[in-house]
């Protein structure tokens, strides 16, 4: 049972360590929303959105009175838009409509991100997978809110890579329809191996086929809670580290498990998950990188970082499914570069490379993450890179995505800023080696052979 005792045993971690309820996200199914008219769909989605989430946001703000806990975040997931859309699409900028309307809504009910214009293509692609894809760039630059995820492989089906060879290129496209905002439809866009369903978390989130008409999911971070209680233990064994990151991920997620069950009540839609990811913000003292460096590497990417993170993830989850029997979404340690102030000071310091970030996502929770490259970086190149994250996935039975920025105009060592929780990034290099005849030869690459388990 949670009491207000616990609640009062966060005050400090509120006041002093960041600890926050990242994210209150409504999942919506739009299933029943299908229609063969492009504009009695886009009705049927403005009207069930905006019926649902109508509360969404004055409640998240009257349990942030009640309990004094920030909630920094009310966003909403929807089903996959490729499977909505199939019917009434019949062109890319169709589903760009489609994208419009999602976005006004959002901006109606208040939340600051809308997560769902997606589509699920890791076997192969429908018509409406394809459109949808193709309509990416055109509809990230008419929208602000609206976020879109592809998933294109899983353990269980192997990597779709004439899907990854298409999302090289339309990654390339999206920095260019929104080059004059740096690049930015790019930080709304991210591409998946396996995907979880119920992820809170933005660019990611959408409200999967097998979840109920509507859910409510909370992610909650605390960087910052989980470095303060490592330097009360440092130089301390390992014994001591792992049970205190464990510890304190516990508290933390008790604190979500609240507002989750609160929400839940005010709202009178069923809890879903709690997501107990680390995910950090510009902010001084937010950062997932300070906690590597606190277990003992001089900055993320020295030697022992990989081991850092993989023991920092593995507590963090341990914890968190003690807290609560519904752990669910992505729950660990995010790095991204550019909202993580550490992890910037750590690709400037030249500790920290891209190469080194992709090993270190075989161990956290998600891969790379919110990372500026050059604008003049090849389509195949980016394909390159989304392949060999999918193939970490795929192999490690384990969510791997790519959230990556060509920042148009701009080369190695300058930096793009975004704003907000999104924060800034320095453009760190690439591999300048080709892989053009690799991503060229279409297909699938199969499934590992330790997935057949049925």
């Amino acid at each position: 049972m949670i009491n207000f005792y616990e609640v009062n045993e966060t005050n400090k971690m509120i006041e002093k360590e960041n600890l926050d309820v990242r994210t209150i996200t409504l999942g919506i199914s739009l299933l029943d929303c299908i229609d063969s008219d492009l504009e009695t769909l886009r009705n049927n989605i403005y009207t069930k959105i905006k019926e649902t989430a109508k509360d969404l946001v004055a409640t998240g703000e009257e349990i942030e009175k009640e309990f004094g806990i920030p909630i920094v975040n009310k966003r909403i997931s929807v089903t996959p838009i490729a499977l909505i859309g199939g019917a009434a699409c019949k062109s890319p900028e169709d589903f760009a409509k489609i994208a419009e309307t999602l976005d006004t809504v959002a901006k109606e009910v208040g939340v600051n991100f809308l997560g769902g214009y997606s589509a699920l293509v890791a076997k192969g692609m429908t018509k409406a997978d394809e459109m949808l894809i193709k309509s990416i760039p055109l509809a990230l630059s008419k929208t602000e809110r609206v976020c879109s995820s592809i998933n294109l492989g899983s353990t269980k089906t192997g990597i779709n890579m004439d899907a990854v060879k298409l999302m090289g290129e339309i990654v390339k496209e999206t920095a260019e329809y929104t080059k004059d905002n740096g690049s930015m439809g790019c930080a709304k866009l991210v591409v998946f191996c396996n995907a979880p369903d119920d992820n809170p978390f933005m660019a990611g989130a959408f409200h999967g086929v097998t979840e109920a008409d509507k859910i409510i999911n909370v992610g909650v971070s605390g960087p910052g809670v989980v470095k303060t209680a490592l330097e009360k233990v440092r130089g301390e064994n390992f014994e001591v580290l792992c049970e205190t990151i464990k510890k304190t991920a516990f508290k933390v997620t008790r604190v979500g498990q609240l507002v989750a069950k609160e929400a839940s009540r005010m709202l009178g839609i069923p809890f879903g998950i709690i997501d107990l990811s680390l995910a950090p913000t510009p902010a001084i003292g937010d950062s997932v990188a300070d906690i590597l460096k606190e277990i003992g590497v001089e900055h993320p990417g020295a030697p022992g970082t990989t081991a850092a993170l993989a023991l920092l993830n593995d507590q963090v989850k341990k914890g968190g499914v003690m807290a609560s029997s519904y752990v669910g979404g992505l729950s660990g340690a995010f790095i991204p570069v550019s909202e993580d102030q550490g992890m910037i000071d750590a690709v400037n310091a030249g500790a920290l490379t891209l190469d080194k970030l992709e090993a270190m996502t075989c161990v956290c929770s998600v891969g790379l993450d919110m990372i500026a490259i050059p604008g003049d970086t090849k389509p195949s190149t980016i394909s390159g890179i989304i392949a060999d994250e999918m193939a970490i996935g795929m192999v490690n039975q384990k969510t791997t995505a790519v959230r990556i920025i060509p920042v148009i105009g701009k080369g190695v060592g300058e930096t793009v800023e975004f704003g907000g929780l999104l924060g800034y990034a320095p453009v760190m290099p690439v591999n300048r080696f080709a892989c053009d005849n690799f991503v060229n030869r279409g297909g699938r690459i199969p499934a590992p052979i330790h997935s057949f388990k049925n």
